[in-house]
């Protein structure tokens, strides 16, 4: 049960504000989430839907102009925005870590493999002598299929994949808790990208880290994940088991994200499915549900008032009034009757 397991972040009424020339863009609005320890989390939703700001606004990765608005990050029940920038130092490696969308812009091009695992270790455990460094390094290549020769390689000489396990073992050098996996497979072709997703199931159960997999590729979450949390405009709008979420979606979005994904079982003349409209104009964004003009679904309520994330199931939270109650769509309901 998951009310039995043991939280290991917790998010709370998070907002992250970005400053443009057209105005202020609020990318991450108000969102609540619990990632429970040794888990995989999916995170998914559209291009521009705010994953890949959530998962940097963890770290506290958001730089100026552009800010943290409001809310908590309880990382182990400690609020890491209240850290100084010398904790912080010491939380990013040692307590999290990230694996960026593309690892050939991570990777210092002038540095050699060897180079970037000893420099991740020294930084954080300055007493530690350059032979015992290289000593953890050898391990955890090798338990990660790395052969030793390739220490001495630099970024470009490497294959995606590769380059890809070099940045899952700088996250798990430092014993890092929680891992983001930012998009982490979309530069890779599918067969790469399966062994990749297989690696990572070993990673959870070997090293008992937990991971937040963020990605568009909800085909790929089903396969990795445990939960799913789906995101639109900026709103988490679904959170649930990944057996729950597929079998049974709840949110008029995710079931057309859903019916978008390509399927062996169609006809051959029968038209992948295109979710109507496009997502909205943050600077501006709708009233009530951001979802209300593309959803095909839509009460009178939807536009004048924004529902709360609730149960509609046991452990199955969803951001719509189809499965919540309020004086105003009942209301509603009698006024259509007559």
């Amino acid at each position: 049960m998951e009310s039995e397991k043991e939280i290991l972040l917790q998010v709370r009424n998070l907002t992250v504000t970005y400053h443009t020339r057209l105005g202020l863009i609020n990318a991450v609005d108000n969102v609540s989430l619990d990632i429970y320890r040794g888990e995989i989390l999916g995170l998914v939703g559209e291009s521009g839907c705010g994953k890949s700001t959530l998962g940097k606004a963890l770290m506290r990765m958001i730089t100026p102009p552009n800010e943290i608005k409001s809310g908590q990050i309880i990382f182990e029940g400690e609020d890491i925005m209240k850290y100084n920038q010398r904790q912080m130092r010491d939380f990013r490696g040692r307590m999290t870590s990230m694996i960026f969308q593309d690892p050939m812009t991570s990777l210092n091009p002038v540095q050699r493999v060897d180079e970037h695992m000893v420099e991740a270790i020294q930084v954080h455990e300055q007493k530690m002598q350059m032979e015992k460094a290289l000593e953890r390094v050898r391990t955890l290549i090798g338990r990660l299929g790395i052969q030793e020769r390739r220490l001495n390689s630099y970024p470009h000489q490497l294959s995606g994949g590769m380059r890809q396990r070099v940045m899952i073992g700088l996250g798990l050098l430092l014993n890092a808790h929680l891992i983001v996996a930012d998009e982490a497979t979309t530069s890779l072709d599918v067969i790469v990208e399966a062994k990749l997703v297989d690696q990572l199931r070993e990673i959870r159960e070997e090293f008992g880290v937990t991971l937040l997999m963020i990605t568009h590729n909800i085909a790929l979450v089903a396969e990795a994940a445990d939960r799913l949390a789906v995101m639109y405009a900026g709103k988490i709008v679904e959170i649930g088991s990944v057996f729950d979420v597929f079998d049974n979606p709840k949110h008029p979005y995710t079931r057309g994200l859903l019916k978008s994904v390509p399927s062996i079982r169609m006809d051959e003349n029968e038209e992948l499915y295109k979710m109507p409209g496009e997502p909205p104009n943050l600077t501006f964004p709708p009233t009530g549900c951001r979802f209300h003009p593309r959803c095909p679904v839509a009460m009178p309520i939807c536009s004048k008032l924004e529902p709360a994330l609730q149960e509609a199931a046991p452990k199955h939270l969803v951001h719509c009034w189809l499965y919540q109650d309020h004086p105003l769509k009942q209301e509603q309901a009698v006024l259509s009757e007559k």
